[in-house]
């Protein structure tokens, strides 16, 4: 991997940290965020992740329906198939998503704020 390349996910984790998405799905998004597809073992080794991290992360990840998962089984036959990921959603579809509701959820702050004035 090159420097830049690393440069751009550390800054994109960091990004995303900031806008409260969890650290597995963060490093797990800036992986998959040039769009090829891969195996969890190596989102495990480029991330830093551990495995059930790793796993957290897609369950979010499926649950917005950003990601495909495809099974492959083993050259032996013998064990778990592999899974391999992919964003299915553009970043920028996905980060104008994080956006939604961010300012939904601030909306909803504000919207309290003025009720508790009101009763106060």
């Amino acid at each position: 991997m090159s420097e830049q390349y690393i440069s751009k996910d550390s800054e994109m984790v960091d990004l995303l940290r900031k806008l409260d998405i969890s650290r597995p799905v963060a490093k797990t998004l800036a992986c998959l965020s040039d769009g090829k597809e891969l195996t969890s073992h190596s989102i495990e080794m480029s991330s830093g992740l551990r495995q059930p991290e790793v796993s957290i992360a897609m369950r979010y990840l499926k649950n917005n329906n950003w990601i495909e998962i495809r099974e492959e089984k083993r050259d032996n036959g013998k064990g778990r198939p592999v899974k391999f990921y992919k964003l299915t959603v553009p970043m920028d579809k996905i980060i104008e998503k994080i956006e939604e509701n961010i300012l939904e959820e601030r909306k909803m702050i504000l919207r309290n704020i003025e009720e508790l004035k009101k009763i106060s």
